[in-house]
C-alpha cells in the first residue's frame, strides 16, 4: 500500500559566461567544472539505472542560460581543451605522487575520471548533452522543465510586469528549441515568488511551480496539508512547497550528509596548494591559480590536519546515507498518512550542481537513493509534479505569500546594500525596451538586429547571479563588471537606435560575444505588455 510520494527535483543553472575575445577565461571554468563534476556523472548514473532496469522518475529543470551554453560550439570546443589540460595535469600528478601510498591511487582515479569524461562527452554524446537529457525524458525517466530566460529574481522586477512576462516567454521558446517539447512546469529562480507572478506562468500554459516552505505555510489561508500536498493559486497554477526535513538532510552545514568527515573536502585543491611549476598546463596568464578538481583530502574534523580521502569508505557512507534518507522519508509518510485523504507528497528540490561539484559523492548518493526508492516503491513512490497532478487534480485554492529561499527567506540575498544599486537601472532599461518595441513594431535589417541585441543585453543584465555574487563576496569585480557592461551596452544601443546612428561594427562584435538566444525577437517584448 502506498504510504506516500516523493518528488526529487534537481535545478540546474549557471549564468551565461562566454568570452570569445580571450583565449582562456577563468569564469568559463564554472561551466567546465559543472560538466565534469555534475552533468556527466549524473548522466552516467541515469544510464546505469536504465541499463539495470531500475525504474526512476524525477524532475530536472534546465535554465535557458545553461542550455544556451551547453549547446554553444565555442564552449563545447573549449571544454574539450579544458579536459586535455586536466588530463595532462593528472598525468603529472600520477608521476609526482608515485610511491606515495596515501595519494597515488587518488591521482590515478582523477586521471581515469578525466579520460572517461572525454570519452563520454566527445564519443558517446557527440558534445550534445541536451540531446541526452531529451532522450531520458522521452524514455520516461525525466520531466524537463524550464526557468527564467536569464534566471532573473522576479520579485525585483515586479514593478515592470512586461519584464517578468518576457523572462517567462523567452524561456519557454528556448526550452522548445533545445528539447523539442513544451515544458509543463517552471522553476522560479531562487524560489522567488510574489503574489501575481503565477499570471505570467498561466499565460505561457505552464501548470506548476515550486516554492520555499513558508511561501505555502504563510498563505492567505492555512494550507490543509501543509507542504505535503500542492495547492492551486486562484488562477489554477499549482504550487508545490519544499519539505524542510529532507532539505536539512542535504543542505544543512551541521546536519546535512555532505558534511560527514569521510567525504571529500571541497576547499583543499592542488590548484592552490602545489608550487606553480607543478601546475604548468592549468595556470592562467600571470600565474593565476584556479580550482582543478584534484583534491586529496577528506573533510575529517572541523579543525586540525586533514586525513587522506578514502574513496571506498566514502562510497559506503553514500549507501548508508541513502538508506537513512529513504527510511526517514518513509517514517514521515507514515506519520502524515492518517491525517490526509491522499498519500502525502514529500518534495525534495536541490541545486543540481550540489551533487558532484560541492558534494563530490553526490551523484553516487543519488544513484543509491534511486535504487532504494525503486525497492520501496510499494510504500514510497517516486513521482514528478505532473504525475501527482494527474492522480490528484482536486487542490485547495489559496494565495501563497511573497517568499524566497536563501538567508532569512525574504529576498535579502538579492536585494540589500551590496546590490540594490542595480535595480533602478534594470527598471529603466525595461521601460526603454518597451518604448523601443512600441516605436519600431516591424523593423528589418540592421535596426532589427540592434533591437534584438538590446533585448539580449537587457536579459543578461537581469540575471540573479550578479546580485547573488555581490552579496556573497566571491567574484564581486566580475559580477559588477558584467552588470555594468550589459547596462552600458543596452543604453548605447537604445541611444543609437533612437538617433538612427547604429554602429554596425560595434554591434557585430557584441552579437558575436553575447550571442544568447539566437532566435530572439524583440517584438516579443512589445507583445509582453498586452
Amino acid at each position: 500500500m502506498i504510504r506516500g510520494y516523493l518528488a526529487l527535483v534537481l535545478h540546474s543553472h549557471l549564468p551565461f559566461v562566454r568570452h570569445p575575445e580571450a583565449e582562456r577565461f577563468l569564469e568559463e571554468n564554472w561551466l567546465y567544472e559543472a560538466i565534469t563534476e555534475t552533468y556527466l556523472p549524473l548522466l552516467a548514473v541515469f544510464e546505469r539505472l536504465e541499463r539495470d532496469g531500475v525504474p526512476f522518475r524525477l524532475t530536472l529543470s534546465v535554465s535557458p542560460s545553461l542550455a544556451e551554453m551547453l549547446g554553444d560550439p565555442l564552449l563545447q570546443s573549449r571544454y574539450l581543451s579544458h579536459l586535455e589540460r586536466l588530463q595532462e595535469l593528472a598525468e603529472r600528478e600520477v608521476n609526482r605522487t608515485w610511491g606515495d601510498a596515501r595519494l597515488s591511487g587518488l591521482a590515478r582515479m582523477y586521471l581515469e575520471r578525466f579520460r572517461a569524461c572525454r570519452e563520454a562527452y566527445e564519443g558517446k554524446y557527440q558534445r550534445n548533452l541536451l540531446a541526452a537529457l531529451a532522450g531520458l525524458e522521452q524514455r520516461g525517466h525525466l520531466e524537463l522543465i524550464t526557468s527564467c530566460a536569464s534566471h532573473s529574481f522576479l520579485p525585483t522586477l515586479s514593478l515592470v510586469p512586461h519584464a517578468v512576462r518576457s523572462q517567462v516567454a523567452v524561456a519557454v521558446r528556448s526550452h522548445i528549441r533545445h528539447f523539442g517539447g513544451y515544458p509543463r512546469g517552471f522553476w522560479l529562480p531562487e524560489c522567488g515568488y510574489y503574489p501575481g507572478v503565477e499570471e505570467f506562468l498561466r499565460e505561457q500554459d505552464l501548470h506548476y511551480t515550486f516554492l520555499e516552505t513558508h511561501g505555502l505555510l504563510y498563505a492567505d489561508r492555512r494550507p490543509r496539508y501543509g507542504v505535503y500536498a500542492p495547492v492551486a493559486c486562484p488562477n489554477k497554477v499549482a504550487v508545490f512547497g519544499r519539505d524542510p526535513d529532507s532539505a536539512r538532510a542535504v543542505w544543512s552545514s551541521e546536519e546535512g550528509y555532505p558534511g560527514d568527515p569521510v567525504y571529500r573536502e571541497f576547499y583543499r585543491d592542488i590548484g592552490f596548494e602545489l608550487p606553480l611549476e607543478d601546475l604548468g598546463p592549468f595556470l592562467y596568464d600571470g600565474g593565476l591559480r584556479a580550482h582543478t578538481g584534484i583534491k586529496y583530502w577528506a573533510i575529517t574534523a572541523a579543525e586540525g590536519d586533514k586525513a587522506p580521502y578514502q574513496r571506498e569508505a566514502a562510497l559506503k557512507k553514500c549507501e548508508e546515507h541513502a538508506e537513512q534518507f529513504v527510511r526517514d522519508r518513509l517514517h514521515q509518510a507514515e506519520r502524515l498518512r492518517p491525517h490526509m485523504d491522499r498519500p502525502p507528497l514529500i518534495v525534495c528540490p536541490y541545486d543540481a550542481e550540489l551533487f558532484g561539484h560541492w558534494w563530490f559523492e553526490g551523484p553516487e548518493w543519488i544513484e543509491a537513493l534511486l535504487r532504494r526508492l525503486a525497492r520501496s516503491a510499494e510504500k514510497l513512490r517516486m513521482v514528478t509534479a505532473s504525475d501527482y497532478l494527474e492522480a490528484h487534480s482536486e487542490l485547495q485554492v489559496l494565495q501563497p505569500c511573497f517568499s524566497s529561499w536563501g538567508n532569512k527567506g525574504y529576498a535579502e540575498v538579492w536585494l540589500e546594500s551590496s546590490n540594490d544599486w542595480i535595480y533602478r537601472h534594470l527598471h529603466k532599461q525595461a521601460e526603454r525596451m518597451q518604448d523601443l518595441a512600441r516605436r519600431f513594431p516591424n523593423e528589418k535589417g540592421l535596426r532589427r538586429r540592434a533591437l534584438n541585441q538590446a533585448f539580449r543585453e537587457l536579459l543578461l543584465a537581469q540575471a540573479s547571479d550578479w546580485a547573488f555574487i555581490m552579496k556573497t563576496g566571491t567574484t564581486v569585480p566580475y559580477a559588477v563588471k558584467r552588470t555594468r557592461e550589459h547596462i552600458h551596452n543596452f543604453t548605447r544601443i537604445f541611444e543609437t537606435v533612437m538617433e538612427n546612428e547604429i554602429e554596425q561594427e560595434w554591434l557585430l562584435g557584441l552579437e558575436a560575444r553575447n550571442n544568447i538566444f539566437p532566435e530572439i525577437d524583440y517584438r516579443l517584448f512589445g507583445k509582453a505588455s498586452t
